[in-house]
């Protein structure tokens, strides 16, 4: 079985406790580096890969539609290296805004900006870093695509603010986090159509799904001191919340394929992710925390076999 993290060794080296035991940052990164990455979640690739996942669905399935152009030969790593600083600044901003309440909460209050790591004007200062740096590879896209790289700092600024005035703030997250899938498409094509928007709203069914499992972790304390969350919302409910959002993540990314001119690879695309959806349905016990961890860290899998399939149905 797994031991709960010693919270005296996460203090003494700074250690995050939702990090994984063998992350990369706190084995190898030099020690006066660690705090900075750990601020934007290098050692909890997770959301890195969730934030990405959606650019390479909107970059292959405008590659379906419109077949392949030399450009994609950056887009992929473009998006790649986008996320990941983008990641950073956006984890970055969400717990400079929430560092009051992240100190409330057994699972935050060893982040680095609560447990006295790194001071608000330093993770400022590295947030801004981080945002030029993503501004720098958004300028190489497409127009359409620098446009829509700029709108999206709206969703990325308000979503920390949701959960204190919503049931809903993982809608707020899915907005912020599947704008790629806008975003990729239109760097392929040098626009939007009706297929990225279905893709769009697939990513957004998606993130319901897995953020409400991610959200059970803290369902406790977030009832304490008043964070909203749709684990709270649903809670004894909640298995039958997320068959909708599979449902609907199944339906909406099947019609994106479908006006897209996908073919019988692309539709499977679809279904594989809402199999694996279902696996995390049938596996989850929302009262065992280390438990919805492992299942929301699993999420990417389910991301990269529907990707697979679209990159099949791309290529064949």
């Amino acid at each position: 079985m797994n031991q709960p993290p010693d919270n005296n060794a996460l203090a003494a080296d700074g250690r995050v406790r939702d990090a994984t035991a063998k992350n990369w940052v706190d084995r190898f990164a030099p020690p006066r580096w660690r705090p900075y990455l750990r601020l934007a979640r290098a050692d909890r690739p997770i959301g890195a890969w969730l934030l990405l996942i959606p650019c390479w669905w909107g970059i292959t399935l405008g590659i379906i539609d419109t077949g392949w152009h030399w450009i994609d030969l950056w887009l992929y790593p473009a998006c790649a290296i986008g996320a990941l600083v983008m990641r950073g600044a956006g984890c970055t901003w969400n717990d400079i805004t929430d560092r009051h309440l992240d100190a409330q909460v057994a699972r935050t209050r060893s982040r680095p900006i609560p447990s006295g790591a790194v001071t608000v004007r330093q993770a400022a200062a590295f947030m801004v870093a981080l945002s030029l740096a993503g501004l720098a590879v958004l300028l190489t896209l497409s127009s359409a695509a620098i446009w829509l790289g700029v709108i999206s700092l709206a969703p990325v600024c308000v979503y920390p603010f949701a959960k204190r005035f919503t049931w809903w703030p993982q809608v707020f997250l899915g907005i912020a986090f599947n704008w790629g899938a806008l975003l990729g498409w239109a760097a392929h094509t040098g626009g939007l159509s009706l297929p990225p928007v279905y893709l769009y709203l697939a990513g957004i069914a998606w993130t319901l799904h897995y953020d409400t499992i991610y959200a059970h972790q803290d369902r406790e304390d977030d009832a304490l001191i008043g964070i909203r969350s749709t684990a709270r919302l649903f809670e004894r409910d909640t298995a039958g919340w997320l068959w909708l959002f599979t449902g609907l993540t199944v339906i909406f990314a099947a019609l994106a394929v479908l006006f897209a001119g996908g073919g019988w690879f692309g539709l499977s695309g679809p279904l594989a992710l809402g199999g694996f959806m279902a696996w995390q349905i049938r596996g989850l016990d929302i009262d065992d925390p280390e438990q919805c961890l492992r299942l929301f860290r699993a999420t990417r899998w389910g991301g990269l076999l529907m990707l697979g399939f679209l990159a099949l149905d791309a290529v064949l």
